[in-house]
């Protein structure tokens, strides 16, 4: 992994695996752990945060479940290809995009759930 820190909260209410889990996605999602990079193995990464190397495997199983990653003997973890038709990271337009609209939307008071609920229902009108 290229620079990108991953850490654990002994005191956090969430299991150290899901905090692992939770990041690693993140950093996948958002691209800063680019396709075919290389993840530390299981042994490796769990020496680093301290913790037993079952917790770091379970974090990878569900990453791996859910196709953030693969495991290949020989060739390593590496992040695996997003799956056709998707992407991964936020295009810069999004983001700006959505500030903005969503500037718009708390200027004129409308409250989280019915922005949301407001863009869940434009994409179900797009499908339509």
């Amino acid at each position: 992994m290229s620079g990108a820190a991953v850490r654990v909260d002994t005191t956090s209410a969430v299991p150290p695996y899901e905090q692992i889990r939770a990041q690693l996605a993140d950093l996948i999602n958002s691209g800063r752990l680019a396709e075919g990079e290389r993840l530390p193995t299981v042994r490796q990464l769990a020496a680093d945060l301290g913790l037993a190397a079952g917790t770091v495997a379970r974090a990878y199983r569900e990453l791996e479940t859910a196709c953030l990653i693969r495991t290949r003997r020989g060739a390593g973890t590496r992040v695996a290809p997003p799956p056709p038709g998707t992407h991964r990271g936020e295009a810069p337009e999004l983001t700006e995009a959505t500030r903005d609209f969503v500037a718009w939307a708390a200027a004129l008071d409308f409250g989280e759930d019915t922005v949301l609920e407001a863009v869940r229902r434009a994409f179900r009108d797009r499908q339509s």
